[in-house]
């Protein structure tokens, strides 16, 4: 009789155990207890947009939106198109996001973006981590691969993004205008935006024709407009000390 209730017990804190994991596994768009002492915030709840509005045309409906707890650009709609840009500036964070996007595909997210009526686009000021489907013609292109900071290098280290419509992990971090980007794991591209040589390289570039890009070390995140079809989930940033360093 005491071994049957010793196999009892043991059986049912088992199945307890079971159930408090399952239970306690994060959902998406969803912040763990360690992510919310760390001081992440979530950038989408998963079922709207706010703290988002499209770049230059503010709180319009658009070809953006929350759709099976993704933040999605629809694709083939004919509704108003734009970057999606954040309400807050940010400067000194680290910011995680999932993406995925479609075949032969081709988004980005810029950082530091100044939002001004004299200035037409979100890249024309910020910087930008590349997406890329491997099957578009520029994965070929050292400099415009995935995890890149678009146009200026190629990945610090080679990191391949997963498969058309399977879901990538990045993170960008930016203290003091010191950035690193991560493509799944691996870091793939570190710059700071506050020497010398950044704006030689940006002087150097096709960029220089437009006078705020990579000017700045603080402003919006933009999700770049992809009208083939590009999705983010579980965006969280939490903001970083001013004293540390990356």
């Amino acid at each position: 009789m005491k071994k049957i209730k010793a196999f009892l017990t043991a059986t049912a804190l088992t199945a307890m155990m079971i159930s408090a994991c399952s239970s306690a596994k994060l959902k998406d768009n969803e912040l763990s207890r360690e992510e919310q002492a760390q001081g992440y915030e979530l950038l989408f709840d998963g079922k709207t947009l706010n703290g988002w509005h499209v770049y230059n045309q503010g709180k319009i409906s658009s070809s953006w939106v929350a759709q099976d707890g993704a933040l999605t650009c629809l694709p083939g709609t004919d509704a108003r198109h734009g970057d999606l840009v954040t309400d807050q500036e940010f400067e000194n964070y680290e910011f995680q996001f999932d993406w995925k996007i479609s075949k032969e595909g081709n988004s980005g997210v810029f950082i530091n973006v100044v939002e001004r009526e004299d200035i037409s686009t979100a890249w024309s000021s910020g910087p930008e981590y590349q997406l890329l489907d491997k099957e578009h013609q520029d994965y070929v292109k050292a400099m415009k691969r995935p995890g890149c900071l678009y146009n200026f290098s190629p990945q610090l280290n080679p990191a391949e993004p997963k498969s058309s419509d399977e879901w990538n992990h990045s993170v960008i971090k930016q203290q003091h205008g010191k950035i690193e980007f991560m493509l799944n794991g691996i870091v793939t591209a570190k710059q700071d935006f506050s020497t010398a040589d950044w704006k030689a390289a940006v002087a150097n570039s096709s960029f220089k024709h437009f006078p705020e890009f990579g000017k700045q070390i603080k402003g919006r995140i933009a999700l770049q407009d992809w009208n083939k079809g590009v999705a983010f989930k579980n965006l969280k940033i939490r903001k970083l000390e001013k004293t540390a360093a990356l």
